[in-house]
């Protein structure tokens, strides 16, 4: 067959069957791949052919390899999300890839549109913490209902943290300066494999003897943080009895411990500012209110007195002769009266204010000391019991100006 005729064999047969354009087929192809199973999904491979383009824009490979054939999917994440990124992906890095798949016509190929972008190991912890946070999330452990308010004027406050870290000293400063009171330790390793037990073993033995609990570790990385991500701690955070404020990492740091809490606070410091009030501006309001009271009492004073002047004025002498002198005793007995219930006022939130000052200088465990007592202290915790030292132990004693060591000679247990 010529030429000629093939090309006539052709469009003769071409009229008896659908023809699609180019555009047809692509749309075709698009509409195929809109369906839900290739939105949103996350895809797990080995970087190959890794750019980016001058303006922010990455395309790459994700490839498997088996014994026979190996596999390759084209990708590109837009600079938006690969602004996001929080390494910098290289050829061979084995990676997790949450995308949708999308057809692009000009090319007539599809392709993994990337929205984030994981190392595999890490991802698939991350992907571990999205299924517990929603399996925690249906058992109610996040109900904002369930969230209770912190004490207002707290006697001890819990600490589950590192008894040899910072931040346990961080949290002893703040309290110290705004509101000195007792703080209980429950420590717990807050990092590695025994964290999880340990934390959870931590929260159970201070649950109901405080009446506040901080629970806090210092910032690090996804994978130092993740025992606070784990279900045994998220549930027995939800589980405690104790108003629970969580202070996990920095500000940055989200765990599911978090979501758990009554509270959460950005830094275990910002925690301590939260579970205790500051003395400072208690006693500024009472002086305020103080003020305010005295400053209320006065005007209604003057007020009276006003009134008193302005219905003198008003009285004819000659038509309420005899009604003047009447006046002028129950108006009098009426002043006197006044002052003294305004003065027995004035005395009652008198006392009541020095009543609170004192209870305020009472809670101050450090007042004693003026009073010739010492707090004796033996590797750096308070020394409660004779049972805790022992003989020709180093001591150390906080006077009321300075402190002294002391060595222990003798030491004699006597019945309680």
């Amino acid at each position: 067959m010529d030429p000629s005729q093939r090309t006539l064999y052709d469009e003769t047969h071409a009229g008896h069957m659908d023809v699609l354009k180019v555009s047809q087929v692509s749309s075709l192809i698009a509409s195929v791949l809109d369906d839900p199973r290739f939105q949103d999904i996350w895809v797990r491979g080995e970087v190959t052919n890794f750019k980016c383009h001058t303006k922010g824009h990455c395309y790459f490979s994700l490839g498997e390899r088996d014994d026979h054939s190996v596999a390759t999917l084209q990708c590109v994440m837009w600079r938006t999300d690969a602004m996001r990124l929080g390494f910098s992906p290289r050829d061979g890095m084995d990676v997790l890839a949450m995308g949708s798949i999308g057809h692009y016509a000009p090319q007539g190929k599809y392709q993994l549109y990337v929205k984030e972008l994981r190392l595999a190991g890490e991802g698939e912890k991350h992907l571990m913490v999205e299924r517990w946070k929603k399996e925690l999330e249906a058992e109610g452990h996040f109900d904002p209902a369930k969230k209770r308010p912190l004490p207002q004027f707290p006697l001890r406050v819990g600490v589950v943290t590192s008894g040899t870290g910072a931040v346990l000293q961080d949290i002893r400063n703040v309290i110290s300066r705004r509101y000195p009171l007792e703080i209980v330790l429950s420590p717990a390793a807050v990092q590695g494999e025994a964290a999880v037990r340990e934390v959870t073993e931590a929260l159970a033995r201070i649950d109901g003897k405080t009446d506040v609990i901080i629970i806090a570790r210092g910032g690090g990385s996804f994978e130092d943080l993740f025992p606070f991500n784990d279900p045994r701690v998220v549930r027995a955070i939800s589980s405690c009895r104790t108003p629970v404020v969580s202070a996990i990492g920095h500000e940055v740091d989200v765990t599911l411990a978090d979501f758990a809490a009554d509270v959460r606070a950005p830094t275990p410091s910002a925690a301590a500012e939260l579970v205790v009030p500051d003395r400072a501006v208690l006693i500024e309001n009472l002086l305020a209110n103080k003020a305010q009271l005295a400053g209320s009492l006065l005007s209604r004073l003057e007020r009276a007195a006003d009134l008193l002047g302005h219905l003198r004025e008003r009285m004819a002498p000659r038509r309420l002769e005899r009604r003047i002198a009447e006046k002028k005793e129950d108006l009098a007995v009426a002043d006197d009266l006044l002052e003294k219930v305004m003065s027995a006022r004035l005395e009652r939130e008198r006392l009541q204010v020095s009543s609170m000052r004192s209870s305020i200088e009472a809670r101050n465990p450090y007042s004693i000391l003026s009073r010739g007592y010492c707090i004796p202290r033996a590797k750096g915790r308070i020394v409660k019991t004779v049972l805790e030292i022992s003989k020709g132990e180093r001591m150390e004693l906080q006077l009321q100006d300075g402190n002294c060591e002391v060595t222990v000679e003798e030491k004699h247990e006597r019945e309680v």
